[in-house]
């Protein structure tokens, strides 16, 4: 036997177990020391958050703006004109109809004149002089009679005649060519409750009121012979 001591192998750590994970499974790699540092990103403050709300807000609008479905009043086209309905017409028919300025004398000295509104093609309301359709058998002045006592409750008499007044419109694809013979009356009495439903209202206007609220330029020129008449 040999007096050399003898050397100790070094002692292996013990194998783990089968299925068992090594102890640095999971684990983040080290930090490698040559990458450099990022730094620390502040969050963002209250103006740039609502800074970007904003943007993503105008990019969410712009983009619903472009892809939205065009609505139907913007789809709707405009109304024809009175030339357009004219081109339009295929047949032509004559009417004559009767009416009348109707006035009063107020208690200061003043004139004041009676109007009705009534709807147009369009649905809008035009101030005018109530005159009618004259009947079969029926003369100018009863027609005037008649239709200013059905359309504003009124009873008037004639005084005397203001003339002519022409004018067409369209309506149906049929274009009217209208003649109305107008007169001058003195209210007498009236209910303006008592009239037909056609009329939307029925109102007392100072003379020279009253030429400004006519709607029609052929009634303010009978209007400016009735101003005439009266003074």
């Amino acid at each position: 036997m040999s007096g050399r001591p003898r050397r100790r192998r070094p002692r292996r750590a013990p194998r783990p177990a089968a299925g068992t994970p090594p102890e640095n499974a999971g684990a983040s790699p080290p930090a490698d020391p040559r990458k450099p540092k990022e730094p620390d990103t502040p969050p963002p403050s209250k103006a740039q958050r609502r800074r970007r709300r904003r943007k993503t807000s105008a990019a969410v609008k712009a983009k619903a703006k472009t892809t939205a479905t065009p609505t139907p009043a913007a789809a709707k086209q405009k109304p024809p004109t009175k030339a357009e309905l004219a081109a339009r017409a295929t047949s032509t028919r004559k009417e004559i109809s009767a009416g009348g300025v109707v006035y009063r004398r107020t208690e200061e000295g003043g004139l004041e004149i009676l109007l009705a509104a009534r709807r147009t093609l369009k649905g809008n309301i035009a101030w005018g002089l109530a005159k009618g359709h004259i009947e079969e058998g029926e003369s100018p002045e009863d027609a005037a009679v008649r239709e200013v006592r059905e359309e504003t409750g009124w009873e008037a008499v004639i005084e005397e005649s203001l003339g002519l007044t022409k004018y067409f419109y369209v309506w149906e694809n049929v274009r009217i060519r209208k003649t109305v013979h107008f007169f001058l009356m003195r209210a007498t009495q009236g209910d303006p409750t008592d009239r037909d439903d056609e009329m939307e209202e029925i109102r007392w206007f100072p003379l020279d009121r009253s030429l400004k609220r006519a709607a029609y330029r052929g009634e303010r020129d009978v209007l400016l012979r009735a101003a005439d008449i009266l003074g």
